[in-house]
Formats: C-alpha cells, structure tokens, sequence
C-alpha cells in the first residue's frame, strides 16, 4: 500500500538524520491513519439506491377504448408491456405465417402412377420389325390415357412449431399494430342499429377516415353476429370481418388497420401467453 511505503521512507530518513524527523514523523503517521481510516469508510460504504418509479420498459400499457358505432372515447384499459409492447420480430412472424399456412393444406391432391391405370400391362408390339418406336403398355406416361409420372399423391403438409414462439408471434402481432397506430379497441360490442342498412357501415368508415384510400379494415368480434356478418360482406371493400376463434397471426397483419372488440382482445391475450409466467385473465382498469 502507499501508506506503508510513505513510513517506510520516513523511518530510513529519521535514522539517517539521527532523530531530527522523529517529530515530524509522528504527525505524518497521524495524518496517514486518519486519512487510510477515512478511504475504508468511504469504500467500505455502499450507497442505497431505491427505485421510484418502474423501468420504462415494465412500465403498463395504456389503451382508449371506443363505443361503436358513435367511435365516442369509452375510458382507458392499461395492460401489460409484455402482451402490447413487445419488439418487432419479423423471423417469428414469418414461422407462425408459414405454420399456419402449411396446417390449412388438404393435402389431398392425387394422381394414378402406371401401376394405378386400369388396363393390361402386355407389351403393344413386339420389340424389333414393326418399323415403329419401341413402346410398352399403354400404361406408360408417355402415352395419353396412361400414368402421371411423378404425380402429387396424399401427404401431409403440416409443420411444428413451439407454442412459445407461436405466443410471441400473436404479442408481436398485436404490439405492432398498436405502436404504428392501428389498434382500435371496442369497448362494448360490434353491432349496428336494427333495421339499418349496409350504407350506414359505409358512412361510419368514412367519417372515421377509413376509406378505401386509406387501406380496409379487419373486424373482430368475439361472437358470430350474422346480420352484421351479412352487411359487412356487402361493403367488403371497406372491411372485413370474423369472429376471434377465425383468426390467426396472418389475419392480423393483412389489412390495414384492426378493430376488435376488447373481449375478444383479450382473451387472445389470455390464450397467447403460455411463455408467460403470470398471465392476467384480463386487462386492469
């Protein structure tokens, strides 16, 4: 240590000075003592660092909700940063797309090889001295009425993928809609007047600014409405719509905006948080 080298020095020059620092050498000593003393408080010491407020990154997310079909503000709904704030993960995107596109293949296309033509299977002329090209049955793929060779026949296009990638795949989905904008949280039920007419769904997308310059919508709905379904249908360059038990990651970035009611989102949310270790049943309020 420094201090010990510092009386190290001291002491060799008292000795060579026969005694002239030994008053010197004791106010030193004092000095370095009271100072060696302090350093070990001061190290020693750890400072009490308290958190305030939550980390921006667990900080909850705040959602408006909307009565339609008056598009009037409900009140706010905050839920976690885990379920609408999550990063944007295109590869995580694109396994849960192409998951979700190879389970819905039927699989179901066939076709005969030669073995699956019905007929004979005798040679149709002799090898040699017809004059004509070699030829065998008239199964063969070369011929019109025979087999496909290499034809597609019945298999199963189904491919795995872990659930947990599959739940971040719907968090990053919803997260990304609702950071650019494009989450439109229904408070009560998607439902129109009874008697109205389908011009009437058109007026609503309008004055929102929800037109077709602007993109189509998707709607969700956590129960098939029938009438409903039917109107929308009409106005389908406008909007879609299905019901949440319809939906998958691909339907959720299609259009250009979602508007889903909050029942539904959140179960969804509910559903799709199996990587989670506490998932809320619901959203707080």
């Amino acid at each position: 240590m420094p201090g010990n080298e510092t009386l190290r020095a001291l002491r060799l020059l008292s000795r060579s000075s026969g005694g002239l620092l030994s008053g010197s050498q004791k106010v030193t000593q004092r000095c370095l003592a009271r100072s060696m003393a302090t350093e070990s408080q001061v190290t020693g010491s750890s400072p009490d660092i308290t958190r305030s407020a939550p980390a921006p990154w667990d900080a909850p997310v705040t959602v408006m909700t909307y009565n339609f079909p008056t598009m009037e503000p409900a009140r706010f709904v905050e839920y976690s940063p885990k379920h609408l704030s999550m990063p944007l993960r295109r590869d995580l995107l694109h396994r849960a797309i192409v998951y979700e596109g190879d389970n819905t293949r039927q699989g179901t296309a066939s076709t005969k090889w030669r073995d699956d033509v019905h007929g004979s299977h005798r040679k149709l002329y002799a090898q040699k001295g017809s004059g004509r090209a070699r030829a065998g049955d008239k199964q063969s793929p070369v011929r019109r009425g025979g087999g496909v060779a290499f034809g597609p026949h019945p298999r199963d296009f189904s491919t795995d993928l872990p659930k947990k990638i599959y739940d971040q795949a719907w968090r990053i989905a919803l997260s990304y809609r609702y950071q650019r904008g494009e989450l439109i949280v229904i408070d009560n039920q998607i439902s129109l007047p009874s008697g109205s007419t389908p011009y009437m769904l058109e007026s609503i997308f309008r004055q929102n600014g929800w037109d077709t310059k602007k993109g189509r919508s998707t709607l969700i709905t956590e129960q098939v409405n029938e009438e409903l379904f039917d109107k929308v249908q009409k106005m389908e360059r406008y909007a879609s719509i299905m019901d949440r038990s319809d939906v998958d990651v691909k339907n959720l970035l299609e259009t250009q905006r979602l508007i889903i009611e909050r029942v539904a989102l959140d179960r969804i949310l509910s559903q799709h948080s199996r990587d989670l270790k506490s998932r809320p049943a619901k959203a707080t309020y």
